[in-house]
């Protein structure tokens, strides 16, 4: 697929993965739309680069938790712009805690806002994708979803679930020229792991990461252009995480 003059709309897109993404779709020439909770500095920051690339950019303040308001995003950024061309779903968080731990309240959550949120999400632009007879979906999942943790059942339930979703939805709009292709990202460079204790970066880094570094979130952008730009490309889930699944000691 050609970037050049697409729509596309990038969900958590105004930090981390999700505005580099977006910032690396206007490179390429493409039009942005970034949802969020919040207009905090961040989206404005993110908006600012995306404009200053010659690019249009809408900041689209939903609660992708919310069905109505995941189908109020779409709406907007084709009123806005135009007809969605490309979706990435970045929108997300961690969610922590054991099966005791979890609250039912973050374990429903986190299904509304990963997973039930692609299925409206789904809904709304695979029409306009239709009509135009073309059209790219990626899907952000984690190394959690691919391998088992012990510190996060919901996250790695809700995570584990978007391969599965990514190969339905390819199957089912191959005939409509629709891909949908699925990323897992190791370890980042994001606000998400800020939060790790540097024994347990220096575990990563020493121990379980063969390449001995974390990713950043440009890599992860780079490689989403790459399965949005590759049209022989659909239903696949890519690891981008410096070798961390491969290990098995």
């Amino acid at each position: 697929m050609e970037f050049k003059g697409k729509i596309c709309l990038v969900t958590g897109g105004t930090m981390g993965i999700g505005a580099a993404t977006a910032i690396a779709l206007a490179q390429k020439g493409a039009d942005v739309a970034i949802s969020g909770r919040n207009d905090n500095e961040q989206a404005r920051e993110t908006k600012r680069a995306v404009e200053a690339l010659g690019r249009r950019c809408e900041i689209i303040l939903a609660d992708f938790a919310k069905a109505a308001e995941v189908k109020r995003a779409v709406q907007e950024t084709a009123s806005k712009l135009a007809p969605i061309d490309i979706v990435v779903h970045s929108a997300g968080g961690p969610v922590n805690g054991k099966l005791f731990e979890v609250s039912e309240t973050d374990w429903y959550n986190a299904f509304e806002v990963h997973v039930h949120a692609v299925f409206h999400l789904s809904r709304e632009v695979v029409p306009m994708m239709q009509k135009k007879k073309e059209g790219a979906i990626v899907l952000i999942s984690s190394v959690a979803g691919l391998r088992s943790l012990h510190t996060n059942i919901a996250y790695q339930a809700v995570k584990g679930a978007l391969p599965q979703l990514t190969r339905a939805l390819a199957r089912e709009f191959a005939e409509d020229n629709i891909r949908v292709n699925c990323v897992a990202p190791g370890v980042i460079r994001t606000r998400f792991h800020d939060k790790m204790s540097p024994e347990q970066k220096k575990l990563n880094l020493e121990q379980r990461i063969p390449l001995q570094r974390e990713g950043t979130s440009e890599q992860v952008a780079a490689l989403i252009l790459q399965l949005i730009e590759n049209d022989y490309i659909t239903g696949e889930t890519v690891s981008i995480d410096g070798g961390l699944t491969m290990r098995v000691a």
